[in-house]
C-alpha cells in the first residue's frame, strides 16, 4: 500500500473511530474524501499549524459540515492544536471537536456550517475578499494577498439553492482563486440521488463561467493532483473539480450506500474496515511515521516567514500602504479618528434636523462615513435605488476589483452568506442591503452570522405597512420581533437621521457581532434634543419627551411611529395626563443598560404603558406588562397607499388616546 494510501487511512481510521465512540455522526463524508483530502492539504495548502490565523494563509471550507471528523483529523494530524484527546471527545460538551464545525471551537475551523451550502457561499465571500484586497493593496513586485480557497462540497450543498445564487455570482465575478470539489458520489440521506438529483452538475457550472473538470477519480492521488494543478492555473475563473467517489471507503459491507451516511458503522463492521484498510492500530492510535507524513508545522513556519520577508519589503517600498494593512487586516482596528468623526457628524445631523425617509438618512450616513473608512464594502440584492446603499464613492467590484461595492443580483440568501464570508477573511466591514421583507429568504445566514459571532451590518429598508400600495407580499410584520430575539444580533429602528447616524455608528463599532439596521420608505420627521439625549441615542432607548412632574402615563415608539407617539402625547396632555415618551431605536442595547438607566427610562411604578410599533404586537409586552397596551399589527397588511394603510390599521392619534385611555 502506497504511503499516500496510508495517510487518508489515518482520516478514515480516526473518523469512524471518532464517530462510533460518539454514538453519532456521519462517516460516510470523511471516508470518501479522505483521499482528495490528503492529496490537497499535503500538497497544495498554505497553512500553518502554529498560527492558525495567518492572514496569507489559504482558506479551507467544508461546506459539506456533517463529514466533520474529516476537517477535525486534518487540523489534528497536520499539527494544530487539536490533541486526541478532543477528537475522544466528538460531538460532547465543551469539546472543540462539535457535530458541526464551528468557528471560534476550534483553531484552523474558518466557519460554521451545517445547513447545507451554506460553506459555498462563504468561500465565494472568502474569494471575494482575497481578490479585492489583493487589488487594493497590492503592488508590482509586491503581491501580499495572495492566496486560494477550496472548498469541499456534496451532493446536498448542490441541491440546496444557495448554492446556485452564490456560484453563479463567483462565475460573473471571476473568481480564479476559488476551487471547489464536488464529492460525486451519488447518495444522499434517502438512498440513491438519481431519484431527485439528476442535473447535470457539470454543465450547470459551465454555465455559471466556471471552469470544470469533470470525472476525476476520487480515490487516485495523482489524478487528484493533476486537478488540482490544472485549476490553479486558470486564473479568470473559479474552478469545479467533480471527483467521482465511493460514499464511506474502506467499509466492505456499507461503503457506496446511505448505510454508512449518517450513522456509526458499528463495532463488527469497523474491524472488517480495519482489515480492509490494512490498519493493525488501536482506536485513536496513530504511528509516528504516519504523525510525520503529516506534519505540516515546519512547512507552514517556513511559508508564514517567508511572507514576513515579503511584507518587510513592501513596508519598505510602500509604508503608507503597509500601515494600512496592518490596521485593516492584521489588528482590524478602526481609524483612530473614527469615533471623533463619527460624533461629530451625529451633532451635525441633529442640528441640520432634516425630515427625510430614514433610507436616505441612511445614504447620507453611508456616504459621510464611507469616507472615512477604505473598508467599507457594501452591496445591494438588486435594489440599490431603493434601499439607498450607493454613495457618491461607491465602485463596483465587477468594474473595479479594487472597488467597495458588489451587485449582487436577486439572491438575498446568497448575498447574506457571502457576506459571512467577507467578513470571516478579514479586511473589511462589509454592509448587504434588501428589503426587510426579503429578509425572510435569506433568515438562515442571517442567522449564521449571528451564530458565528461575526460582525455584518444588514440593511433592511422598506420597513412596514408604510411602504405601501406594494401589498402584504412586500410588508414585514413578525420580522423585526424575530431578528431582535436572535441571540448575539442587535437591531435598530432609528426615527430620524440622528437616530440613524447613532445606529451606523454602533454597527460599525460592533465588530464581535452582526447588526440589523430597519429604515422606512416614507419620510420621518426630525425629533428635537439636547446634548444629553443624543448622547443617551447610543443606549437604545432614551426619554425623547417627558412631563412637568411624575408620568402617569409612558408611550414607547420606534421608527416612523415616534412622532405618531408626540402627536398622541399631545392629545392625552391636553386630557389631563402627565405623558412620557421614550424613543427606543434598539431593544436589545437597552436591554444591556445597568438597572438604574432602565428604571430612569421606564420608572416600574408608572404601570400604564402604550408601545407603538407597525409591527408584531406580541414583542412589546416585555415592556408594557400583560396589563399594558400595544398599538401594532396581528395580521398582514393590504394594499394601499401608505398613510391610508396606517390609518386602516390603527396608527392614529386616536387610537393610540383610545389605548391609553382604556387601561
Amino acid at each position: 500500500m502506497s504511503s499516500r494510501k496510508v495517510l487518508a487511512n489515518a482520516i478514515r481510521i480516526l473518523s469512524m473511530d471518532a464517530v462510533q465512540k460518539a454514538k453519532s455522526g456521519h462517516p460516510g463524508a470523511p471516508l470518501g474524501m479522505a483521499d482528495i483530502a490528503e492529496v490537497l492539504w499535503n500538497d497544495f495548502l498554505k497553512h500553518n499549524p502554529n498560527n492558525p490565523n495567518w492572514a496569507d494563509r489559504d482558506r479551507f471550507v467544508l461546506s459539506n459540515g456533517h463529514g466533520s471528523m474529516l476537517i477535525y483529523s486534518l487540523l489534528h494530524l497536520s499539527g494544530y492544536d487539536l490533541p486526541m484527546s478532543e477528537l475522544k471527545q466528538f460531538r460532547q460538551l465543551h469539546s472543540k471537536t462539535p457535530g458541526h464545525p464551528e468557528y471560534g471551537y476550534t483553531p484552523g475551523v474558518e466557519t460554521t456550517t451545517g445547513p447545507l451550502g451554506a460553506g459555498i457561499s462563504n468561500a465565494v465571500g472568502m474569494a471575494i475578499a482575497e481578490k479585492t484586497l489583493a487589488a487594493q493593496f497590492n503592488r508590482s513586485g509586491h503581491d501580499i494577498v495572495d492566496h486560494y480557497t477550496y472548498c469541499f462540497l456534496g451532493d446536498g450543498c448542490l441541491m440546496e439553492g444557495i448554492s446556485h445564487e452564490a456560484s453563479s455570482l463567483a462565475g460573473t465575478l471571476g473568481l480564479g482563486k476559488l476551487i471547489a470539489f464536488w464529492d460525486d458520489n451519488g447518495i444522499s440521506i434517502d438512498g440513491d440521488v438519481e431519484g431527485w438529483f439528476t442535473d447535470d452538475t457539470a454543465k450547470r457550472f459551465e454555465s455559471y463561467g466556471w471552469h470544470v473538470i469533470a470525472d476525476v477519480d476520487g480515490h487516485d492521488a495523482a489524478a487528484i493532483s493533476a486537478a488540482v494543478t490544472q485549476a490553479k492555473s486558470i486564473t479568470d475563473k473559479p474552478t469545479m473539480i467533480c471527483c467521482k467517489t465511493v460514499i464511506g471507503y474502506g467499509s466492505p459491507n456499507k461503503s457506496g450506500s446511505h448505510d454508512c451516511h449518517g450513522a456509526p458503522l458499528g463495532d463488527a463492521e469497523i474491524a472488517a474496515a480495519r482489515e480492509f484498510l490494512g490498519w493493525e492500530h488501536a482506536p485513536f492510535e496513530v504511528p509516528a511515521d504516519v504523525y510525520q507524513g503529516w506534519d505540516a508545522k515546519e512547512a507552514g513556519q517556513a511559508a508564514e516567514s517567508n511572507w514576513n520577508d515579503k511584507f518587510a519589503a513592501y513596508q519598505a517600498a510602500h509604508p503608507e500602504l503597509a500601515a494600512e494593512y496592518e490596521r485593516r487586516v492584521l489588528k482590524g482596528d478602526l481609524p483612530a479618528d473614527f469615533a471623533a468623526k463619527a460624533e461629530a457628524y451625529i451633532q451635525e445631523c441633529q442640528e441640520k434636523g432634516e425630515s427625510l425617509a430614514s433610507r436616505k438618512a441612511s445614504q447620507n450616513t453611508i456616504g459621510a462615513f464611507g469616507a472615512m473608512l477604505p473598508e467599507l464594502l457594501g452591496g445591494s440584492a438588486d435594489l440599490a435605488g431603493s434601499n439607498l446603499t450607493l454613495w457618491s464613492g461607491s465602485k463596483g467590484i465587477q468594474d473595479d476589483p479594487a472597488g467597495n461595492y458588489i451587485y449582487y443580483g436577486v439572491r438575498e440568501f446568497g448575498m447574506s452568506g457571502i457576506m459571512n464570508g467577507i467578513s470571516l477573511h478579514g479586511g473589511f466591514i462589509n454592509y448587504g442591503a434588501t428589503f426587510l421583507m426579503f429578509m425572510e429568504y435569506a433568515r438562515n445566514a442571517v442567522r449564521m452570522s449571528a451564530l458565528m459571532g461575526i460582525q455584518n451590518v444588514f440593511v433592511y429598508t422598506h420597513d412596514s405597512i408604510g411602504q405601501g400600495e406594494d401589498g402584504p407580499t412586500h410588508q414585514p410584520i413578525e420580522q423585526i420581533a424575530n431578528l431582535r430575539m436572535t441571540p448575539n444580533m442587535t437591531v435598530w429602528r432609528p426615527c430620524d437621521a440622528t437616530e440613524t447616524a447613532v445606529a451606523w455608528k454602533s454597527a460599525i463599532e460592533r465588530q464581535s457581532a452582526p447588526t440589523s439596521l430597519i429604515f422606512s420608505r416614507q419620510g420621518l420627521s426630525a425629533q428635537v434634543r439636547n446634548a444629553e439625549q443624543v448622547s443617551d441615542i447610543a443606549k437604545g432607548g432614551y426619554v425623547l419627551q417627558d412631563c412637568v412632574g411624575k408620568a402617569d402615563v409612558i408611550l414607547i415608539a420606534t421608527g416612523s411611529e415616534v412622532q405618531l407617539a408626540l402627536d398622541s402625547a399631545a392629545e392625552l396632555t391636553a386630557q389631563g395626563n402627565n405623558v412620557r415618551v421614550v424613543s427606543m431605536p434598539s431593544t436589545n442595547e437597552f436591554d444591556k443598560q445597568d438597572a438604574a438607566y432602565k428604571e430612569s427610562v421606564l420608572p416600574s411604578s408608572v404601570t400604564k404603558r402604550v408601545a407603538i410599533e407597525a409591527a408584531h404586537t406580541d414583542f412589546w409586552y416585555k415592556y408594557v406588562g400583560f396589563n399594558g397596551g400595544v398599538v401594532g399589527m396581528q395580521t398582514f397588511g393590504e394594499s394601499a397607499p401608505g398613510g391610508d394603510l396606517l390609518k386602516h390599521f390603527g396608527f392614529t392619534v386616536a387610537n393610540v388616546v383610545e389605548t391609553v385611555n382604556a387601561l
